[in-house]
């Protein structure tokens, strides 16, 4: 046959498309080695959806806002949120203190921060789960979708009876051997250390006994009744333990519902949950708890001598056992019962540390308690936001690797890299603004020396808990341990402890300079 019929022509056009079909393939081949070869080489540095970024992103400003585009936009407003939030939660405590239940029944005041500690803590564990499951797609299914929502709020139900149920016994116990003061006293010392959600501890109530720092005395709140007796009866123990466990688990469905209505609508309109609700579940968990701890304590007061608190607190029991027994039946939510509790106490214990910290120097420095808020809730807030993406990075590789598929490739998500320069840099604004409006309202008199370690200072607490986040997440997800259970409230307790730690080295480098913080008069 001629080499110009049509018969060898078609034969030379289907050859070509062989040869042609085969160099792909090998092409291919070739570029999914090369990625895992990258993968390897780059010491776990994926994109945080599960794909390698070019090496070469941080070349084009092109190619880098497009990148970061969602983390700025949905990030900085929830962090810049969460500063105002802790500050409105100092003052608003120093209000509830004044109030009859609290002034009558000083162990309300001494569970206030174990209730915040622990409680705060449980929203931002919700937060980074749903947060994995709007991004890997559980959430799209309307019928999944309401079983893992109704089951994570029954789950949360149960935990907040636990934890609130621990923190009365606290309370209980210290008001057994901590010597008597004043309820508004006591507030004030709280409210001095109220820097964080995770940030205070009961070990600063006994620092009379255990702790001979010496420190310099407090000026105390005007109490109406000073010659008042602190009451350890049966009926303030029920009305304290009724209180606590109402209001935890309140604080719990309303908390919890908000945060599921937003993580739903960020899924919704095509926003990543992880940027912005393990931020706003910090900052309003401490501020919903207080109010409903203030709140219920006001009604039950009236009627502490009455079945009314015991009959509040049975019903609160039911409630739990209810959301225990569906929690058991529902296959998505279950195993969760068992996990997370070994972080929750141990974050505790963590907290601890930093109460000691705080009522060494709260009183040696003056405007430490506010100065602190941002030094250790701020770099706090942006490391869960990286812990909640990095979360969600593991879970969608785990699912797309059993799935025996190759993950989603996302041109414009960044790398872990990028993330933790990006977060830097939306907070530091934040805390420029912060000390700005400081000074502008005449809360403190801060000198410009101060206003540049503090700066410095800050950057390094924003960096350590960056570092921490992405390190605890992948020792854990090592460990066979899920992140979205146990990083959060360790990552944030030890942020707590070491941004006031660096928050008093600033302290005393500015000190010996000459510069001085104080309030204006």
């Amino acid at each position: 046959m001629d080499a110009s019929s049509p018969g060898h022509s078609r034969d030379s056009v289907d050859d070509d498309i062989e040869v042609i079909a085969m160099d792909d393939i090998l092409d291919k081949n070739k570029h999914m080695q090369d990625d895992e070869d990258d993968d390897v080489d780059d010491n776990g540095d994926v994109a945080l959806l599960g794909y390698q970024s070019p090496r070469h992103h941080f070349s084009s400003p092109k190619r880098l806002w497009p990148q970061i585009k969602g983390i700025v936009l949905e990030s900085a407003p929830t962090l810049l949120l969460t500063t105002v939030s802790l500050l409105f939660t100092g003052k608003l405590l120093d209000q509830v203190s004044q109030w009859r239940a609290m002034r009558e029944v000083d162990q309300l005041i001494m569970i206030i921060p174990v209730v915040l500690n622990l409680k705060g803590n449980l929203e931002m564990n919700l937060s980074a789960r749903l947060g994995t499951a709007a991004n890997v797609g559980e959430l799209d299914d309307p019928q999944q979708r309401r079983a893992l929502i109704v089951g994570n709020l029954t789950l949360l139900q149960v935990q907040a009876m636990v934890v609130s149920f621990v923190a009365a016994c606290i309370a209980i116990i210290l008001g057994l051997f901590v010597p008597h003061e004043s309820p508004a006293a006591a507030a004030e010392a709280i409210n001095s250390t109220m820097s964080s959600d995770n940030s205070t501890s009961p070990v600063l109530l006994i620092r009379d006994l255990l702790l001979p720092y010496g420190l310099d005395s407090r000026k105390p709140i005007v109490h109406p009744h000073p010659e008042s007796k602190r009451n350890t009866d049966f009926a303030t123990l029920i009305m304290v333990s009724s209180t606590t466990m109402s209001a935890a688990c309140l604080s719990s469905l309303i908390l919890g519902s908000f945060m599921c209505t937003l993580i739903v609508l960020c899924r919704k309109f095509n926003r990543d949950p992880d940027n912005i609700a393990p931020a706003i579940a910090s900052c309003l968990g401490d501020l919903v708890t207080l109010c409903l701890i203030g709140l219920v304590s006001m009604l039950l007061i009236p009627f502490l001598h009455t079945p009314i608190p015991f009959v509040l607190g049975i019903l609160v029991i039911l409630t739990a056992l209810t959301s225990f027994i569906y929690t058991l039946r529902n296959k998505n939510v279950r195993p969760l019962l068992g996990e997370g509790w070994t972080p929750l106490f141990g974050a505790m214990v963590i907290s601890s540390g930093t109460g000691i910290v705080l009522d060494m120097f709260v009183s040696k420095y003056e405007g430490f308690a506010v100065l602190a808020v941002v030094i250790s809730g701020l770099p706090g807030a942006a490391g869960s936001i990286f812990v909640s993406r990095l979360s969600t990075a593991l879970h969608a590789a785990a699912l797309s690797k059993s799935s025996s598929s190759s993950p989603q490739a996302h041109e414009n998500q960044p790398t872990p890299r990028l993330v933790m320069i990006t977060l830097l840099l939306i907070t530091l604004p934040v805390e420029i603004a912060f000390l700005s409006v400081l000074r502008s309202i005449g809360w403190l008199k801060v000198p410009f020396i101060f206003i540049v370690f503090s700066v410095l200072f800050f950057c390094c607490a924003v960096l350590v808990s960056l570092v921490i986040a992405r390190y605890l997440t992948d020792w854990l997800w090592s460990k066979n341990r899920d992140p979205d259970m146990y990083a959060l409230p360790i990552h944030s307790a030890l942020m707590d402890l070491i941004g006031q730690l660096l928050l008093v080295l600033c302290f005393e480098i500015v000190s010996r300079l000459g510069g001085r913080v104080t309030r204006r008069t």
